[in-house]
């Protein structure tokens, strides 16, 4: 990549990342429209990680309270409505990494088509667009329980599949259980934390043990973008969702579902 494709890279992933809209779905555009290249498992690490520290420091103060509620709640086995939302987080995670280590190599070998990215964004932006019609937005975050916390869980496991967007079906399933926009933007957002951790180390990994050279440039041009684009998203998306719904980015992912529809037939 030459640094002007990093910087746009980069953006799409940061701006796309928390959006309910495919990140995979924006990210193959440029690979097919303009013939780039694959951006690269480095590079991959590098937005993802910016990703992260933007999600982080936009939720900082959240995050400070549940690790310090949850590291309470194992040094005097007492649980408080902060540590227990931090059980919560952690419990949702697990079948994602679960499926993470069982499927992967299902996932990268059968799943990555074009056809199934355009019929993942398809499908998962109507039923985005239906749940958030029809649901009653009447649970906070503090009715969060075992089940929504599994049925979200199980959700973003259903997120390795490319098109389905992390962040698309985990709001989509917190609505359908009940929670207002808000409050289910924001506990997809931390379920966000720790599986992107995951799969950046998981990535981190496979770097470590490749032997492909590194553009300490790109990547480091990478991070910055991802990091400053991800965080302005999330900052626009958590003030405007209580007002403008779901329905916008339901509508844009079957609008973007058309385009590699169209891509595909061509």
């Amino acid at each position: 990549m030459d640094w002007i494709q990093a910087i746009i890279l980069a953006a799409i992933q940061g701006l796309t990342e928390f959006l309910p809209i495919s990140s995979s779905g924006h990210l193959v555009l440029p690979q097919t429209l303009l013939g780039w290249p694959d951006q690269g498992l480095a590079f991959d690490v590098a937005v993802h990680v910016g990703s992260l520290l933007a999600v982080v420091w936009y939720f900082r103060r959240d995050v400070q309270v549940l690790l310090t509620a949850w590291g309470g709640s194992i040094a005097r086995r007492q649980l408080n409505a902060d540590s227990r939302l931090a059980w919560l987080v952690i419990l949702a995670t697990i079948p994602a990494v679960v499926a993470g280590l069982l499927f992967n190599d299902i996932i990268e070998t059968q799943l990555r088509s074009g056809w199934v990215l355009a019929t993942t964004t398809l499908v998962f932006g109507v039923v985005l667009g239906v749940v958030d019609k029809t649901s009653s937005h009447r649970l906070d975050i503090a009715d969060i329980g075992i089940k929504i916390a599994l049925i979200v869980g199980f959700a973003q496991a259903l997120a390795l599949v490319p098109g389905t967007s992390r962040s698309g079906i985990t709001i989509t399933a917190a609505l359908l259980m009940g929670l207002n926009r808000r409050d289910a933007a924001r506990f997809s957002f931390l379920l966000s934390m720790p599986i992107i951790a995951a799969a950046g180390s998981y990535k981190l990994l496979e770097l470590v043990q490749s032997s492909m050279p590194i553009d300490w440039f790109d990547l480091s041009l990478g991070f910055v973008v991802s990091a400053v684009c991800a965080y302005i998203c999330i900052r626009l998306f958590m003030g405007w969702i209580e007002r403008i719904g779901m329905m916008p980015f339901a509508i844009y992912r079957v609008i973007l579902a058309l385009v590699l529809f169209a891509i595909l037939m061509n």
